[in-house]
């Protein structure tokens, strides 16, 4: 497939008129589409005596299999919900695409790596479960924002790595996934770290229960950066250029990365958007259709 860079620019509100600015100020309300079926609040896995839930988005016509992707919230590793990506997956679910807006071991509950064994732990359930939620078990991709960008790029570039793959859930299934769409990912762990290398409130404090200065192999292994190679399965980042938590050149570097590594790898900008833009207007169904569009290309015309 041929790499394309997508730019849409923030001239975009500008035309928008002043009824329909003030109509878009707030995100619209979640509305289940009639042709979509939702089972709520599935058990995927147990961490001790900690449930892990998950939400599936199915079509309601068609047999399957059809392709999937599993959908990782944001909030800083520390906070969000498997809600943050419902409309995301109710929309691809219209378009022939089995959704799972899953949930996760926050920081103030578990340290790293707990958050990444329970999104692969959330892959493998969706994979042992193909056949009774309409699933292609061989079309698999994950999408997340922020500290669910990390986590999803984190998940693909580590496929086929043992020690990354934690002792929740189902075993004896792959947690390999065919496709990641990243919106603002937080990618470079190391430099985020050095950044602020004794910082002991940040998010990142958080997540690892260390600073950067003493855990600096943790912040290494962590950063999707250090796992790039030639088995990266095809990458769709998205990223406004007035991103003050997370860098947009984190997204640019990335993709120059796995350009490198011979690799698949789109980079969508948005330019003058902030940090979490994927969510709101104007900027939602720009995305929303870029995301289309990829996993569309990428697991469902393959």
């Amino acid at each position: 497939m041929t790499t394309a860079t997508v730019i849409f620019s923030a001239v975009l509100a500008a035309t928008l008129g002043a009824q329909q600015k003030q109509q878009q100020l707030q995100q619209p309300p979640f509305v289940l589409p009639d042709n979509v079926e939702m089972k709520k609040d599935i058990e995927y896995a147990r961490a001790g005596e900690r449930a892990l839930l998950l939400d599936v988005f199915l079509p309601k016509e068609g047999a399957g299999p059809f392709p999937a992707v599993v959908y990782v919230h944001g909030g800083g590793w520390s906070g969000g919900n498997k809600s943050a990506f419902h409309r995301q997956a109710a929309h691809m679910a219209t378009k022939g695409f089995v959704g799972a807006c899953i949930q996760y071991r926050l920081s103030g509950e578990a340290k790293y790596p707990a958050a990444l064994h329970d999104v692969k732990a959330a892959v493998r359930w969706l994979r042992a479960n193909a056949k009774q939620y309409k699933v292609r078990a061989d079309r698999i991709g994950a999408a997340g924002g922020s500290a669910g960008g990390h986590l999803v790029s984190l998940l693909a570039l580590t496929a086929g790595k043992p020690d990354f793959e934690g002792n929740v859930g189902v075993t004896g299934v792959s947690s390999d996934v065919h496709a990641v769409a990243a919106f603002n990912p937080a990618l470079d762990l190391v430099g985020m770290g050095k950044t602020g290398a004794e910082n002991t409130k940040g998010p990142l404090f958080g997540f690892f229960g260390n600073t950067y200065t003493d855990a600096r192999q943790l912040y290494k292994e962590a950063s999707p950066f250090t796992h790039v190679s030639s088995k990266a399965p095809p990458f769709l980042l998205l990223h406004g250029t007035a991103d003050a938590t997370v860098e947009y050149d984190q997204s640019v570097m990335m993709q120059h990365e796995l350009h490198k590594a011979g690799r698949h790898a789109e980079l969508m900008t948005a330019t003058g958007a902030a940090h979490g833009f994927f969510n709101r207007p104007p900027w939602f169904e720009p995305t929303l259709k870029r995301m289309e569009e990829f996993f569309t290309a990428v697991l469902k015309n393959k």
